[in-house]
């Protein structure tokens, strides 16, 4: 199991929702479960008043969402687990959003890697629909985002995941879709001239 194989340390009770010196949850009595003799040795009080912390903490934080670590979309202290199961670096930096991207795109991914399994990859990755068009002829295709405006975030894990499951021998091109000028056509002069030219690009009404 992933559990036996991951560090304790990688374990954070912050990433449950626990700060440092919270007291606002019950914290059991572990005492009261060892013989009488173990009372009287400070050592071991001193123990068993770490332990019992961890497991309030643990009973606080911990098991209300445990359920949602088993669901990628839901997932938030859980997903180092998915991301050891699947061979991929946990990068506490990324959001819980990009890893999600990361961790979806890498189970579609599994497997012969295909025109349609590209596409599932990529709209993991938008959000929105995706085009894969073939020039078997060139060896290449291409990647067309048409479900989103301008060039969807997390791009580069994005490239990352398509070099590990496209062949080989195929080289790849990307195409985002920007605003057309008809699309601005309900907008005023002064609400168009309130916005940059970044902006006008990825205007969707």
């Amino acid at each position: 199991m992933a559990y036996g194989k991951l560090l304790y340390s990688a374990f954070l009770y912050s990433d449950l929702g626990a700060d440092a010196g919270q007291s606002d949850y019950e914290i059991p009595d572990l005492m009261r479960y060892l013989p009488w003799y173990y009372h009287e040795s400070p050592e071991m009080l001193k123990l068993q008043g770490v332990l019992a912390g961890d497991v309030g903490a643990l009973r606080y934080y911990g098991l209300p969402n445990l359920l949602d670590q088993f669901f990628i979309k839901t997932a938030t202290w859980g997903l180092g687990y998915w991301e050891y199961e699947l061979g991929l670096a946990t990068d506490r930096s990324n959001s819980y959003e990009r890893r999600r991207e990361i961790i979806q795109a890498k189970l579609r991914g599994s497997g012969t890697s295909t025109k349609e399994r590209i596409k599932s990859v990529a709209e993991a990755f938008s959000g929105g629909e995706v085009d894969v068009i073939e020039y078997n002829d060139e060896y290449r295709f291409e990647v067309k985002f048409i479900g989103v405006l301008g060039i969807p975030p997390n791009m580069a894990g994005f490239l990352n995941m398509l070099d590990e499951i496209k062949p080989a021998h195929l080289g790849y091109s990307i195409s985002y879709t920007y605003t057309v000028w008809n699309m601005l056509l309900p907008i005023d002069w002064n609400e168009a001239g309130a916005r940059t030219w970044s902006q006008l690009r990825v205007y969707g009404g």
